[in-house]
């Protein structure tokens, strides 16, 4: 131990009592309110309907705290307690090339780590969204997608965690700024790749038919000069009850994705303004504007890791022997405990969201009508259960959408 250690402790406690905290201060604010409906849902939410969010908020609230304790769990022990130490050694005895041992040791604690979440995964898909009848999976559907991510994870992560070592160990001082360039060129593939060949590996996306539906949602496309790769309806019920609208994809490899058991749900006009509000994260450059500070605090991390992969203190400070020191453990130990450290800028991250939220839903207001987004989104907040009464602290913290009340009193006064 070193004072780096003490450091680490220190932030690890503050970041989850902060956690903790205002998830309890959530708790208790919706349990107050479960027994009204806010004046601004009283003709269009009922009181069943209300109360039934505020359980499922309850429910996935004690859930999330349990999995937050198994996370400190696991990160102490993969770190102080000397689970790298343990890993590296491992793949060092059984693979003769350093880079391919620690491709190996870093994979293999992650998949240790997904292994640990699927217990809370399997808690929170069979019971709580079947005690509240949103589940539409079964264990087969899980245990396939599971396959299937992990299998996924393994061809496109493997390949490129072996590049960016490679970089790391060969390229010199300048390293991060090679690894940096690769990891966005590949997060840029990616989401171009993303709608035409991923995403059907796990759901089925038929074209939109002829209709009024396709006809309303062509002349608001033509109105917002957004040209796309065709429109499609995903079979978003076979695992959820949850609806939800997007636009995905880069360049001409865009789409505009409706779930089917949202086009049930809601109106024609309604979908239109969902769907305005979407096109406006894209016709207000959010998209854009959200890859740039990726970027930027992606370069600015990957410097700092370029600083600290030279520190003894740093790997010792969290419990990694020096014998061990490598870029390999370096890289492993910076994704590990990074978020301990910069937990303070998720409120600065979720305003900068919200904020996009409220441009995107002045566009849709614009280019649609604002009381059809507002009576969609009643009925997604009803339909979804998502809580009209969250604390304040707690969605400043943690919202990346504005809460229902503020964000219906902003579209009331666009309409």
């Amino acid at each position: 131990m070193n004072d780096f250690t003490t450091l680490f402790i220190i932030a690890l406690l503050i970041s989850n009592s902060i956690q903790f905290y205002l998830a309890y201060r959530h708790g208790k604010f919706v349990d107050q309110h479960k027994n009204a409906v806010p004046d601004a849902f009283k003709d269009k939410v009922p009181l069943a309907a209300h109360q039934k969010a505020a359980a499922y908020t309850q429910a996935k609230l004690s859930l999330g705290k349990i999995d937050e304790v198994i996370g400190i769990v696991i990160l102490l022990g993969i770190t102080l307690g000397g689970g790298i130490n343990w890993a590296f050694a491992y793949a060092a005895s059984i693979i003769t090339s350093p880079l391919w041992a620690g491709v190996a040791a870093t994979a293999g604690i992650f998949f240790v780590m997904s292994l640990v979440d699927i217990p809370t995964s399997l808690y929170q898909t069979f019971v709580i969204e079947e005690k509240f009848g949103f589940n539409k999976s079964s264990i087969g559907q899980f245990i396939k997608d599971l396959v299937m991510q992990t299998l996924l994870g393994a061809v496109i992560g493997l390949p490129i965690l072996a590049l960016i070592l490679w970089v790391m160990d060969n390229v010199g001082s300048t390293w991060w700024i090679w690894a940096w360039a690769i990891i966005m060129g590949f997060s840029l593939l990616m989401s171009w790749l993303y709608p035409t060949i991923i995403a059907p590996l796990f759901n089925k996306f038929t074209p939109m038919p002829e209709g009024t539906l396709k006809d309303r949602i062509q002349g608001l496309l033509a109105r917002c000069g957004f040209n796309s790769q065709g429109i499609f309806i995903m079979d978003g019920s076979k695992r959820s009850g949850h609806g939800n609208a997007y636009f995905t994809g880069l360049g001409n490899n865009k789409r505009i994705v409706f779930f089917d058991n949202l086009v049930e749900s809601l109106e024609d006009e309604e979908l239109e303004a969902v769907l305005a509000h979407e096109l406006g994260h894209f016709k207000c450059k959010h998209v854009i504007k959200m890859l740039i500070s990726t970027s930027i605090m992606s370069l600015i991390s990957l410097g700092v890791l370029g600083w600290l992969i030279d520190q003894d203190w740093f790997y010792t400070g969290l419990g990694v022997a020096l014998e061990q020191k490598s870029h390999a453990t370096a890289l492993l130990l910076f994704m590990l405990v990074s978020s301990t450290f910069t937990f303070f800028m998720q409120p600065i991250s979720a305003y900068f969201q919200r904020k996009f939220e409220f441009e995107a839903d002045s566009f849709a207001a614009e280019h649609a009508q604002a009381s059809k987004l507002i009576s969609g989104l009643v009925k997604l907040y009803e339909e979804n259960a998502n809580t009209l009464t969250p604390d304040p602290l707690y969605s400043a913290f943690h919202y990346s959408h504005p809460p229902a009340a503020i964000r219906i009193a902003h579209l009331n006064a666009k309409s």
